[in-house]
């Protein structure tokens, strides 16, 4: 059995950004095991999706399990954000893009978990896995709990263990019990990722493409420099402390990976889609140069150069 959870950070201030919102979701192995699942078409392929509002509607062990975890995770400083409320956003927001096309009459393409994420604004997904075992009358409960940030999908911190047998609790119980033994060392681990990143900023990732019709590729000159080092030294100036990889360079690819964005600017939050907007907004100002950001899920921008 199980669970997702979502740490999203709140964005008015560096001290509430230090105290993640945790939402409890449950995984699609959670899913498909319960019967809590549907196929999405991912531009031709079939995946399989976790049905989050059955699980919630059918199932009450979950909603048991998630008020003991939320319990658990508010007394060392972590709010809990609604799943239901959130999943009801989440519809909300799909009904309006189902309206929504682009200039080329495509529509916008965007899987449940992404959408989910989206909502949350989340920085760190929680997998908790746990399993039941039996010996006789009594039980005990495994668990192997990993922590990953949600723009890199990177393990920032994991916890296993097994819990104590006993006759008579249900599962939230001995899950709860399983987890405490462990759970302190798992929440500083967590809690190191998080001030690497308020010191050294959030990881991203930027890719840099040329559309058919632009005039030119990043190897043109502009005032004397190649559009490729005009781009590569806008990153380095709005990075923290410089920090990227430039992993792949050609006339009409960049690819920049390990990219370490500031957490706020100007005292307003900043996520990847905006940091690579004013990338956008830069080549428009400066060199006439129109572009199109296109992301893919919390992390990974792309920005599209000749068209808008």
């Amino acid at each position: 059995m199980a669970l997702l959870f979502v740490v999203g950070s709140a964005t008015a201030s560096y001290a509430q950004a230090k105290k993640p919102t945790i939402m409890v979701v449950p995984s699609l192995n959670w899913c498909d095991q319960n019967g809590f699942t549907y196929e999405y078409d991912a531009q031709g392929r079939r995946q399989i999706m976790p049905d989050y509002d059955l699980a919630m509607a059918r199932s009450t062990e979950l909603k048991l399990v998630i008020a003991k975890i939320a319990g658990m995770m508010g007394e060392r400083g972590f709010p809990l954000k609604d799943l239901e409320a959130t999943l009801q956003s989440v519809k909300n927001l799909a009904a309006e893009d189902m309206v929504t096309t682009s200039r080329s009459g495509a529509e916008l393409r965007e899987s449940p978990l992404d959408q989910l994420r989206r909502v949350a604004s989340a920085d760190i997904i929680m997998e908790l896995t746990w399993s039941v075992n039996k010996r006789g009358p009594f039980q005990s409960v495994s668990f192997i709990l990993r922590a990953l940030d949600a723009y890199t999908n990177k393990q920032v911190a994991e916890s296993v263990g097994t819990g104590p047998e006993n006759a008579s609790a249900t599962v939230p119980v001995l899950l709860e019990t399983a987890v405490l033994a462990n759970l302190d060392n798992f929440n500083n681990r967590l809690q190191d990722h998080f001030d690497d990143m308020f010191t050294y900023g959030r990881e991203v990732a930027l890719r840099i493409a040329v559309f058919d019709s632009f005039d030119g590729d990043l190897d043109s000159d502009y005032n004397g420099e190649y559009l490729s080092d005009i781009i590569e030294d806008w990153v380095y100036d709005n990075t923290v402390q410089g920090r990227f990889s430039l992993s792949n360079a050609t006339e009409n690819v960049m690819t920049f990976e390990q990219v370490r964005i500031p957490l706020y600017l100007n005292d307003r939050a900043l996520d990847t889609r905006t940091w690579s907007r004013n990338l956008s907004t830069f080549l428009r100002r400066n060199y006439s140069i129109d572009s199109r950001v296109v992301m893919r899920g919390l992390g990974q921008a792309t920005v599209i150069i000749g068209e808008r």
